[in-house]
């Protein structure tokens, strides 16, 4: 406890400076609605806090000697809504007893008035070495301004400081601070749920500029550093523009939270964008908008920030004046760069704006471009025009580029950065910045097919083909595998126009090839791939491909093998495009068997021979005979299963259920069996129990409660009346610790099984933001197979928690058998396919009313909130 006595004339000046507070923020508020001017309210707040804490200053008595001082934000004299208060108290001597209580005295009184504090109590030498120590606390003081006490003792330490300073340790220090920011942020200003002051391309970067160039004494405004042609004018006018948009954006973030909140999260988006004035459009909701303009910024400023940081390099390391490597006669080589001979090479030579590209990727002593060379790109991109464009000489330039050896990735992310991809291709301008708000991608348009860019490039490098060894062999044995990349640019680039983009996408395609030369079988390879890019994805995660019908019809839909493979290297890197958290290997493994199974029927295997229904008997005996078990002790089993069976299990899974159930055959106990499965990266759940009404929907229960993610399910009843289940599945907590609860699922689920009556729903689950705000109309098909045997429903709806067991609830209120599932969660959004019998769904009434129904379950505008875990 404090030994200073209460003091009621501090409590009132407490009081009344609270109050002050409160009306002065209403009003800065008030005004800024009236005329949002940032400065103003960023200004006018510090100033107002200002006054605040110097008169608790005074009325807490504080000693002659010390000093207050802003440091941070607040010292620069800018303070956000609900920014924190950064204050240093600053002592000619470490504080005694006595002192150090009434310090806490004057701590309290600041919180009490409404101020979030943020404080530290040092004397001179001690910042010093905190500032050595620490490059924040060093980066902090560079601000430091003071408010009230001692002056002589602040200029002492000002001078201190700057004495200290060491401009060129500075300067890595804040570019390695800046790369760990990054990092923490994925390395991206593309995310769905950006943080505006921290993430690349946000206000972080602007104060970083202003702090590099006021510790070197190169200008305090982006006026001061055009003076110094370190920029030029429009830059500093780019730059402040951006500077206001970001402020505007953190300023009426602040004011949406009510706190301090500096994540663009969906919770806010559609209110941040009605608040700054954008709305909406044909194709767009306003928070698309916003962040369309967001990212535009965060991409404009990425890129001057880019120039700015070299030219202070330049300054700082004095490395200007350095001999220059001439490359040709318009490009030369100065300090591993590369740099133009003259500011108006691209004015004379327009077709030097790809040279500079091709020379970057042929030329691997070269790291990048001068900040000159930067700057002229971006000025001159306006030069790409209609004549540059139809040039066959610029055509087979670009062309050049995407059949380099080396650096296509970077060449096209510089193409972007730059402007110059969105003026040569001209239907890439729709996309640039464009968020796709689906709850799978986590990436804008652009950003995603330049990701998928760089997945396909890592097939053709030694490096990972540790990662995709398969990937790798199939590519490197494609002729012309470049043609990939072409496709890879199309396959969405017209997503947004309305209508379905794969087609809207191959007219752009033919015209690309067409106007570039290639030949006919190589456009129309480019054009059937982005038509079908998401074909095999389509055929491998939500058709039977057990059937021979299934696998005939997409084997015609590819027609020759160089087809399937371009379409097989395309999903693989398309998927792993989409989100870090689409990809698992079950997917893979699907793809993996789909392709080989097509591959088969193309050399012309039959039907049965593709999907090795000949072999895959003799395999699984083999295995068994592996295993120890003598011959014939799979003949009673096996006399009781169907050829359905064995069409839909691989013979690995096939041998595993004969081993589990040799000796249960004639029992009638429930047998559960788990394992961990390498391939699909989760669980594989075996279940042989008598059939029993409702089982399926007891079984997904049981997952659901358990926090289990179903991936595929296959349901089999044997010719005596079992149920024969497998189920693949996944921890949505995604801890991987599969082996530690074997045990515990078989133990719970056996009891389960053994109470048929007792069904018990999942608890509720809460609703994910993006669900929430980028709600998925629920979409339902019935339809009959082309034999009329079975029926096959297709669901897509947003995900939630205990999905899958109100499906199967609908279905067994109907009496209709689950056959097989397949379960494709992307993101947020899912796409669940099921082979169903009976129910008497040949009746067209009856089919109707099972989609009704399923629509009015999928709804999630009544939803409630929870806990659970979705299946």
């Amino acid at each position: 406890m404090s030994s200073v006595p209460p003091d009621p004339a501090l409590q009132e000046t407490v009081a009344a400076e609270r109050a002050r507070i409160e009306a002065g923020r209403a009003a800065l508020r008030a005004s800024y609605e009236t005329r949002p001017l940032t400065r103003a309210l960023l200004h006018g707040h510090a100033t107002l806090i200002d006054g605040a804490v110097i008169r608790v200053w005074q009325a807490c008595r504080m000693p002659m000697f010390a000093a207050l001082a802003a440091v941070g934000g607040y010292g620069r004299g800018e303070l956000f809504p609900h920014s924190d208060v950064d204050l240093l108290i600053l002592l000619p001597t470490p504080p005694d007893t006595g002192l150090g209580a009434r310090l806490a005295v004057l701590v309290s009184a600041l919180w009490d008035i409404g101020l979030a504090i943020g404080h530290s109590v040092r004397t001179v030498d001690e910042c010093l070495q905190a500032a050595r120590a620490d490059i924040t606390i060093q980066t902090s003081l560079l601000e430091a301004r003071l408010l009230t006490g001692e002056g002589a003792l602040f200029k002492h330490l000002r001078a201190r400081y700057h004495e200290q300073l060491d401009i060129r340790e500075f300067f890595r220090a804040k570019l390695l601070e800046r790369d760990q920011r990054y990092a923490r942020h994925s390395d991206t200003p593309y995310a769905l749920e950006p943080n505006c002051k921290e993430s690349p391309g946000g206000l972080r970067d602007l104060q970083l500029l202003g702090w590099i160039a006021r510790a070197a004494g190169l200008g305090r405004n982006w006026r001061e550093l055009a003076r110094r042609r370190l920029i030029t004018g429009n830059e500093a006018s780019d730059l402040r523009g951006c500077e206001r948009f970001l402020q505007h954006v953190r300023i009426r973030l602040h004011y949406i939270a009510g706190r301090a909140e500096d994540r663009l999260l969906f919770d806010y988006q559609e209110r941040l964008a009605h608040a700054m004035g954008i709305e909406p459009s044909l194709a767009r909701r306003a928070s698309e908008n916003l962040m369309q303009r967001y990212y535009l910024t965060a991409k404009k400023l990425t890129q001057i920030n880019g120039i700015l940081l070299q030219n202070y390099g330049n300054e700082i390391f004095s490395e200007r004046g350095l001999p220059a490597i001439i490359i040709n006669d318009h490009f030369q080589a100065v300090r591993e760069l590369l740099d133009l001979r003259d500011e108006n090479v691209f004015e004379r030579h327009p077709p030097a704006l790809f040279e500079c590209f091709l020379l970057l990727q042929q030329r691997s002593e070269l790291k990048g471009m001068t900040a000159r060379t930067l700057r002229a790109l971006w000025v001159n991109r306006v030069r790409i025009n209609p004549a540059f464009r139809t040039d066959p000489g610029n055509r087979a330039r670009f062309l050049e580029i995407i059949q380099q050896k080396r650096g296509i990735v970077h060449a096209f992310r510089g193409m972007n950065q730059c402007g110059i991809l969105s003026r040569y291709l001209l239907p890439w301008r729709k996309i640039l910045c464009q968020m796709q708000h689906d709850l799978f991608h986590a990436y804008t348009v652009d950003q995603h097919i330049l990701m998928v860019l760089r997945n396909m490039r890592r097939f053709t490098m030694g490096e990972h083909a540790h990662e995709y060894p398969l990937m790798t062999r199939l590519i490197l044995g494609f002729e012309r595998h470049w043609l990939l990349y072409i496709a890879v640019l199309f396959h969405d680039i017209a997503k947004g126009r309305g209508g379905d983009h794969s087609i809207l996408g191959m007219d752009d395609a033919r015209e690309f090839c067409e106007a570039h030369g290639l030949q006919a079988e190589d456009t129309e390879l480019v054009v059937w791939l982005v038509r079908h890019h998401l074909t095999m994805s389509h055929v491998a995660q939500k058709e039977d491909t057990a059937d021979p019908q299934t696998i005939q019809k997409f084997a015609a839909t590819v027609g020759d093998e160089r087809r399937l493979t371009a379409l097989y290297l395309l999903t693989h890197a398309d998927i792993r495009g989409t989100s870090p958290k689409v990809w698992n290997g079950w997917k893979g493994k699907l793809l993996e068997d789909l392709f080989f199974i097509t591959q088969r029927l193309l050399r012309g295997a039959t039907p049965q021979q593709a999907l090795r229904q000949d072999t895959r008997l003799e395999r699984a005996r083999q295995t068994l005979r592996y295993h120890g078990l003598r011959a014939g002790i799979e003949d009673e089993l096996w006399a009781r299963l169907d050829a359905v069976y064995f069409m839909r299990h691989t013979p690995d899974e096939i041998a595993w259920h004969t081993r589990i159930l040799y000796f249960q055959v004639t029992t009638g106990d429930p047998v559960v069996k788990a394992r961990v499965s390498d391939e699909s990266e989760g669980l594989q759940i075996m279940v042989y129990a008598p059939d029993q009404k409702d089982l399926f929907m007891r079984l997904t229960g049981f997952f659901s409660r358990m926090g289990f993610s179903i991936l595929e399910a296959k349901v089999h009843t044997t010719r005596h009346g079992y149920a024969l289940d497998s189920f693949i599945l996944q921890n949505t907590n995604d801890d991987g610790n599969y082996r530690d609860i074997l045990s515990l699922i078989e133990h719970e689920l056996v009891i389960t099984l053994h109470h048929p009556d007792k069904i018990t729903r999942p608890a509720p689950g809460r609703l994910s933001r993006q669900v929430r705000h980028f709600p998925v109309t629920p979409q339902v098909s019935l339809r009959a197979d082309e034999a009329g045997r079975h029926y096959i429903l297709s669901l897509t709806t947003a995900d939630r928690p205990g999905l899958l067991f109100d499906i199967a609830e609908v279905l067994a209120r109907h009496d209709i058998n689950v056959e097989t599932a397949k379960i494709a969660t992307l993101g947020e959004r899912v796409e669940d396919t099921f082979l169903l019998t009976g129910g008497g769904l040949s009746l067209a009434a009856r089919a109707i009313k099972v989609e009704r129904e399923l629509l009015e379950r999928l709804d999630i505008r009544d939803q409630g909130a929870g806990s659970g875990e979705r299946i």
